[in-house]
């Protein structure tokens, strides 16, 4: 059994490794055209991966001393309320700005400059919202309920009454994150204003749509891609929703309640989540520059290559962690069936995406925090010169660190999850032995990712 004495050895164990191998090297976030290059390691980078992978590893053992089941539930259950008087008039006022921001972005991209960097459209999508609002979701709480405009127009007016099948889950928000970031990633979103406020245009359309057709509650529980990575983001926060109010809770372990991934296609969305912030990093990468070269000098043209790698690089993901999951039914003999120890397994993955999602756009956030502000002070004429930080140098290891601590913290999550589910010490243990292997394989792609310098996505 483990004694806190002893959990906390474990846990400054971690830290150190974690801080020891984020020292090694540095690297930059980045999205879309606005994107810088990152340095080169100061470590060779065969052995900066295997030693990313092998904290992995070693975290797991580490983790594995834990054995006390009411230590371990004693870490995962620890809540306190939180008042909540405040929350109505934090939903209008909320509400109200999220509309005002909807409109000012769209008539930004039409009117304003097209400059990408000056225009307020640009910089309050992607520095505002993508990076900045989005990291708030798991650093804080998840509050896009109470500003999302299109939640807020919809619930306004009247509905079609369709019924929405049951069997389709959360299968339409898989496809439309992959589209989302697809078309992210092959069009000049973050670079011509005019398209950034057309494609909004089309969103907030299909969005209106459909929750008139079947309900805003039934379309932003189960249809909008952009409501269920906020939801999914949020159970990674340390304030959230505890069915009775509003608690604060120690960070990512709402991602212990497994049995919240239920639906048909929730498991997908998951691997979904981690795999297009992987596909974000892995196109500005001159690894895949070479291989798209290649695949284009053939003959195939650019967006079919982008589309079949969007496509099979999913495909492989999802396949991969289903494997895991069917592999853990001969690790750990049981009598549960491989979907359920996927649906049981699949909420640690969040931690992962949302260290990478943290270590992808920080550095890119605070880059462009004073040109943000200079945009949305000039709407039309666009600031004279945008301004832009300049990061030290060291800052590139607390992102690499980032990434290892949300390995690290979905490590200790399917620790707790596999000790809920299995009666037997051994077994709980056993159990994890697959899922950690694909966690390996992803921290290794993930550090490779942002180690690497960044380039532009070729041949678009």
């Amino acid at each position: 059994m483990a004694s806190p004495r002893t959990a906390r050895r474990v846990g400054a164990t971690l830290v150190a490794t974690v801080l020891f191998l984020a020292s090694a090297g540095t690297a930059a976030a980045h999205s879309a055209s606005l994107r810088s290059a990152s340095e080169s390691l100061s470590v060779p980078q065969w052995l900066f991966l295997l030693t990313g992978g092998a904290v992995i590893g070693a975290s797991f053992l580490l983790v594995t001393f834990a054995t006390d089941r009411s230590f371990v539930a004693s870490i995962h259950e620890w809540r306190r309320p939180l008042a909540g008087r405040w929350l109505d008039t934090g939903r209008s006022v909320g509400s109200t700005l999220g509309v005002v921001a909807l409109v000012g972005v769209i008539v930004a991209g039409v009117a304003g400059p097209e400059t990408a960097v000056r225009n307020p459209a640009v910089m309050v999508v992607w520095v505002g919202w993508w990076a900045g609002f989005a990291m708030s979701a798991y650093l804080v709480a998840n509050a896009w309920p109470a500003i999302d405009p299109l939640r807020a127009i919809t619930s306004r007016l009247p509905t079609a009454g369709l019924e929405y099948p049951d069997r389709l889950g959360a299968w339409p928000s898989v496809v439309g994150l992959l589209a989302l970031v697809f078309v992210e990633v092959v069009s000049p979103l973050a670079d011509d204003p005019r398209l950034l406020a057309t494609t909004i245009g089309i969103y907030a359309a299909i969005t209106l749509v459909g929750a008139v057709a079947v309900g805003p509650p039934r379309w932003f529980a189960d249809v909008d891609p952009v409501a269920r990575v906020f939801r999914y983001y949020g159970r990674v926060a340390p304030i959230g929703w505890g069915g009775s109010g509003f608690e604060l809770r120690l960070p990512g372990m709402a991602l212990t309640r497994w049995t919240d991934v239920d639906g048909p296609g929730e498991v997908a969305f998951v691997v979904a989540l981690v795999w297009v912030t992987t596909f974000d990093g892995l196109v500005t990468t001159a690894a895949w520059g070479d291989v798209a070269g290649w695949i284009v000098d053939a003959g195939v043209p650019s967006l079919a290559v982008y589309a079949v790698a969007m496509v099979a690089g999913y495909g492989v993901f999802l396949g991969v962690y289903r494997s895991a999951a069917r592999l853990a039914r001969r690790t750990a003999p049981t009598y549960l069936s491989a979907p359920m120890l996927a649906r049981a397994f699949a909420p640690p993955l969040l931690a992962i995406a949302a260290g990478y999602h943290l270590a992808h756009f920080l550095g890119y956030f605070l880059t462009l925090l004073p040109a943000l502000g200079a945009a949305i002070q000039h709407p039309i004429a666009g600031p004279a010169a945008p301004v832009a930080l300049v990061l030290p140098a060291w800052f590139g290891a607390l992102e690499l660190a980032f990434v290892l601590a949300g390995h690290v913290l979905a490590i200790w999550v399917a620790h707790a999850v596999a000790f809920d589910l299995f009666p037997d010490r051994l077994q709980a243990i056993r159990s994890q032995y697959p899922f950690i292997a694909v966690m390996i394989a992803y921290t290794t792609l993930s550090l490779w990712i942002v180690a690497e310098p960044t380039l532009a996505p070729p041949y678009l």
